[in-house]
């Protein structure tokens, strides 16, 4: 009886072995075994101009908002005034964001006065009798380009100001 009880446990013991090492395939693989998964960001460009750090064309992820293109302008310039844009803003592909300097007055701070012609943005030389987006544009980009106006009759270099619509705009704008 004693040789069948031991029979029988080298028997289960067997199965349980074998059972244990037939299920074994090999060694385990431990996490820095395992594939790294791939990230994939999606990004895309925005035109960071103003008084940033470093003004220019920057990449931002998918999702952006315009604090973090500002951020990757290399930051905010002392006295930019970035009470007057919304920082938690998203961005789109080839947007251009706009911060305004120490000069720069909000929409509404200065109605009382002339629009400055060296400071002014596109929405508020549209406020004009005749300036439209294309001219209030045409506007920017000649100032972009060309530095400051240095007196109003200046505004005649601009393709589409001619006599009649620098009439009707004097007094409206000025020079500082």
């Amino acid at each position: 009886m004693r040789r069948s009880v031991v029979s029988v446990a080298l028997a289960f013991g067997a199965v349980v072995i074998g059972g244990v090492l037939g299920s074994y395939d090999g060694p385990r693989p431990t996490v820095s075994d395992l594939p790294t998964p791939i990230t994939s960001l999606s990004t895309f460009e925005v035109h960071v101009a103003g008084w940033v750090v470093a003004p220019g064309v920057v990449t931002v992820a998918d999702g952006a908002i315009v604090a973090e293109a500002i951020a990757a302008a290399g930051g905010l310039r002392l006295g930019a005034r970035s009470e007057l844009v919304n920082l938690a803003a998203p961005v789109q592909s080839g947007e251009q964001i706009r911060i305004p300097g120490p000069e720069d007055v909000a929409a509404g701070d200065d109605d009382e006065g002339p629009i400055r012609l060296n400071t002014a943005s596109a929405k508020d030389l549209e406020s004009l009798p005749g300036v439209g987006p294309v001219l209030a544009r045409r506007i920017e980009e000649f100032r972009e380009a060309n530095g400051p106006f240095r007196q109003v009759e200046d505004l005649l270099q601009v393709s589409g100001v001619g006599e009649a619509k620098l009439a009707s705009i004097r007094d409206l704008v000025q020079v500082p």
